[in-house]
């Protein structure tokens, strides 16, 4: 595949939490691979954060178009219109209009081909709520923000790490309403972008989705919940009349361990901590969040923001290392 020398584009994540601390320990490590990286951010965040590392880091004030050339030396920062007020561990509603500032940008960067890739620290949703934030996170708002590309978008997350990789049909609602957000359509639309995006961006000719159940035994035959039959089956019918590699619906209990996940190359499940609990377990500081169904390729570490422990320099590098790397060979 050509190389692709356009850079990364960072985003600061919520300034209170270890994004700082972790972009700066990236371009430390330069652990990507033949790769670059900007940060969309305040330059005295990014400072005030070497600063209490303990190691010398240039803070090159710079545009997208220059990042690259100035990356060997320094880390690049292109500032933010908005105003920041970093307290690490203290988080700030003020600074909410800095890290929305900081995803649109980098998003409008790839839009105009300055960038390859959108690469997301932690935010604090709880933060942006109160700012009157309208989306449930990132992964929403990065679908309204694609729609502006003229390409309908349909954000579909998957956490991906070489031990296993899961999508959540529903992500963000709460554990009752799960059931009731579910429908075989979902499932169907959900499961139609993963196998697209798994055959165009990870190259694989023919996917193998493994299609979840939500009660436990599979509903037993319905003695233990009537979705497996009346929705999840359905769909997995559906999918395999499309030609995809669907199977199930499996109890979830029996999905996760070495023999079954050689089985498939993705795992679907019905609601968020089914399928997280499992990749978060295997694999913690490997694990990266990529946003499928987007006109453009968006990771994320699959960490939060660690308030307790921001400005301490305990944070690990390793998921944003490798959310960066995967962003980088998705884009190459």
């Amino acid at each position: 595949m050509a190389s692709d020398a356009r850079p990364l584009a960072m985003t600061m994540g919520d300034p209170a939490g270890v994004g700082p601390e972790l972009a700066l320990a990236a371009w430390r490590d330069r652990a990507v691979d033949g790769s670059s990286f900007f940060v969309l951010a305040a330059p005295a965040v990014l400072v005030d954060a070497a600063r209490r590392m303990g190691f010398d880091a240039p803070i090159i004030e710079t545009d997208p178009a220059g990042s690259a050339s100035v990356f060997d030396v320094g880390l690049p920062v292109v500032p933010l219109d908005s105003v920041v007020r970093a307290d690490p561990g203290r988080p700030d509603v003020r600074n909410a209009a800095a890290t929305i500032e900081s995803i649109r940008r980098a998003v409008e960067a790839v839009r105009q081909g300055e960038a390859r890739a959108v690469v997301t620290n932690p935010l604090a949703k709880s933060v942006l709520y109160k700012a009157g934030f309208r989306f449930p996170g990132h992964t929403e708002y990065l679908g309204e923000l694609a729609d502006v590309w003229g390409e309908p978008s349909f954000p579909v997350m998957m956490i991906w790490s070489e031990a296993l990789a899961v999508v959540p049909v529903t992500i963000h609602v709460a554990l009752a309403e799960a059931p009731k957000a579910l429908s075989a359509e979902l499932i169907v639309k959900t499961a139609r972008v993963v196998n697209r995006d798994l055959r165009a961006r990870f190259g694989l000719a023919r996917p193998r989705l493994a299609i979840a159940a939500l009660n436990p035994h599979a509903g037993e035959g319905g003695a233990m919940g009537q979705e497996e039959i009346t929705m999840i089956a359905p769909a997995i019918e559906t999918l395999r009349r499309d030609g995809i590699d669907a199977a199930g619906p499996f109890s979830a209990d029996t999905m996760f361990h070495a023999r079954a996940r050689a089985r498939y190359d993705v795992a679907l499940t019905m609601y968020h901590d089914q399928g997280l609990i499992p990749v978060k377990t295997l694999a913690f500081d490997e694990g990266v969040n990529v946003t499928l169904g987007l006109p453009f390729v968006r990771t994320s570490p699959d960490h939060g923001v660690a308030f307790d422990i921001a400005g301490k320099g305990l944070a690990s590098p390793a998921s944003l290392i490798a959310a960066l790397n995967l962003a980088n060979r998705l884009t190459r």
